[in-house]
């Protein structure tokens, strides 16, 4: 029970959690989304599933979207992330995925060491309510607390949302528009729409940001895309 516990507490968990959010910000920031080039190459095959965007004239797969502050578009563009300044697409959604996963379990973790310290604060709390450095640690944790809390909220929320259109296998943008054509095809198992964005079958590897992801199949889009 007490190695259980010390675990638990070990900070350096807490900095690999970090490391591993950090990882999956800077890859899911820098990473493309999945811009299409302005003359690709469409199968002949495969032209029934292309479409002319009407804002850059340009032909595209079927479920991208034209990316107003990007000015180009994405293929299975989900939105528009400020916090990544980028735009989360078929190439980096799983990134994003992971940057949700490690910011919420962090959130918690810091959590959890802010509700011990203050469970054995409370000790010097009450000995030395006087002393000017106990009394403002108090504060600070109530206020970290309440961040910490607040971050939770949200990022549980945004988390939930992803997964579920991952589930149901429709992005943020084909929720809001409603409009999506393929909106009534069939459901695939979540094991396969999550090993799609993923890119791979290999659960374990979905939580590394350090690979490289490779599509599990070959999408509606030129060849040569990588």
């Amino acid at each position: 029970m007490g190695l259980r516990i010390h675990f638990v507490v070990d900070p350096h968990v807490f900095y690999g959690i970090a490391i591993f959010c950090l990882v999956a910000l800077v890859r899911a920031s820098i990473t493309d989304p999945g811009r299409l080039p302005e003359n690709p190459k469409i199968p002949h095959g495969e032209r029934e599933f292309w479409e002319l965007c009407n804002k850059c004239n340009l032909m595209r797969p079927k479920r991208s979207h034209h990316c107003s502050r990007c000015g180009h578009c994405v293929r299975r563009m989900d939105h528009h992330c400020p916090w990544i300044n980028n735009c989360v697409g078929e190439d980096n959604h799983w990134l994003f995925l992971q940057l949700c996963f490690y910011t919420e379990l962090l959130t918690c973790y810091a959590l959890m060491f802010s509700f011990c310290h203050y469970y054995y604060f409370l000790p010097l709390k009450k000995r030395n309510l006087d002393l000017f450095l106990v009394r403002h640690e108090l504060a600070i944790m109530r206020l970290a607390a309440f961040m910490g809390i607040t971050m939770l909220v949200g990022i549980t929320g945004l988390f939930y949302t992803q997964l579920i259109g991952i589930i149901t296998d429709t992005t943020s943008i084909e929720k809001m528009s409603n409009c999506c054509e393929e909106i009534s095809r069939p459901r695939k198992p979540w094991q396969q729409t999550f090993s799609e964005v993923f890119g791979t079958r290999w659960k374990i590897l979905w939580f590394i940001p350090f690979r490289q992801r490779q599509p599990l199949r070959v999408p509606y889009h030129f060849a040569n895309h990588v």
